[in-house]
């Protein structure tokens, strides 16, 4: 019987603070003076593919349970949560999985959300991340809905390579369509994320570039990271962002770009022919810890401050708890917890501050 994976949480009580006064949406600063910017939302535990750098099929088998509808947050229960970290700064947000678009009637969601404005009157930027597989038949109605753009996770252009890290033989053309019907649908800028692993996928780095150079879409290069606890991950797996570069430079040149917004996770660079840009994200080799702004929800309303948690704050026992409380309280929750958040996991990764503890599994809280 394979071992089973629980999702680690904090069952203590949130600590509740006083909101700080100022300006309405004024932003929150944690004890390291980074502010609240970007909220991602998971909506489903569930993914249709087995890609093992997130959900191995050696874990997440047939007999794997996941979690029972009444557990997730509802959607009038996700829409409340998010107007309240709106109001305390949030001005992107970020709808993930699993697999968001397994989740039934996303696209009810996506309009409930795509309603909130900042405290000022500004519309918010409202995204997902998706594998793709869905998006032909769901692109449209998820545009029509208000989402304002999405990024696909791709880890391969060769379809044998592509079926053996996704797990379940599901074939790379019906991806590539789903992102021509995203762009069909005016969803843009669309993003494809790959995670590259040396000695699995990374023959794939050219054959990448040369696909989505000159197509409007910003490709971006992930290190294998080691989140969560079943992914087997070793450090000479992982391709530091800068060979990365290095191969790509070296038919096609380079030229840096500026960060098109704080906190933003990838460095950006622009082909010199004006091809496009890529982007290289590089948590292990270059952690951007010291400017990290999200937080992430999960599926069952727990509060995660790191990707690399290991403990979560009950949201959702506030929302369903014997007493109503008010979104004030919510409010004041959320600003207890973000207040004393400290994590730089990335920064500390192999030094003697390091956190050991079982890390929350990536398919739980999003990528």
């Amino acid at each position: 019987m394979p071992a089973r994976v629980i999702p680690l949480h904090d069952a203590r009580p949130l600590r509740m603070a006083p909101l700080p006064t100022g300006q309405p949406g004024f932003p929150l600063a944690d004890a390291l003076g980074r502010p609240l910017r970007d909220l991602r939302i998971s909506v489903t535990d569930r993914c249709n593919f087995r890609c093992g750098y997130c959900m191995p099929k050696q874990v997440f088998d047939k007999h794997h349970e996941f979690l029972p509808h009444a557990d997730l947050l509802s959607f009038e229960e996700i829409a409340r949560l998010a107007s309240v970290f709106v109001g305390l700064g949030v001005e992107k947000l970020r709808i993930t999985g699993g697999e968001p678009t397994l989740r039934r009637h996303l696209e009810t969601l996506i309009g409930m959300l795509a309603r909130l404005r900042t405290p000022d009157g500004r519309e918010l930027d409202l995204t997902l991340t998706t594998n793709g597989s869905t998006l032909v038949k769901k692109a449209a109605a998820l545009k029509a809905a208000g989402l304002s753009r999405l990024t696909v996770s791709l880890d391969g252009l060769d379809d044998a390579v592509f079926q053996r890290m996704n797990d379940v033989g599901f074939p790379v053309t019906e991806v590539l369509d789903g992102i021509r019907a995203a762009q069909a649908a005016g969803l843009a800028p669309i993003k494809v994320n790959m995670v590259v692993q040396r000695g699995v996928n990374d023959d794939q780095i050219l054959a990448m570039a040369r696909h989505f150079r000159h197509s409007g879409v910003v490709l971006r290069f992930i290190e294998y990271m080691d989140v969560g606890a079943t992914n087997g991950w070793r450090m000479d797996q992982v391709l530091p962002s800068a060979e990365v570069q290095r191969r790509i430079a070296a038919e096609f040149p380079l030229t840096p770009l500026s960060h098109s917004a704080p906190g933003e996770t990838a460095e950006r660079w622009g082909y010199a022919d004006g091809g496009g840009e890529v982007g290289f994200i590089s948590s292990v080799t270059q952690a951007f810890c010291g400017d990290c702004n999200r937080a992430r929800l999960s599926t069952e309303g727990r509060l995660y401050t790191c990707l690399f948690a290991h403990r979560g704050h009950d949201l959702r026992g506030l929302l369903r708890g014997a007493q109503p409380v008010s979104d004030a309280q919510l409010a004041s929750a959320v600003a207890g917890v973000w207040g004393g958040r400290d994590d730089r996991y990335s920064q500390l990764r192999g030094t003697a501050g390091a956190v050991t503890e079982a890390r929350v599994e990536m398919h739980y809280i999003g990528g």
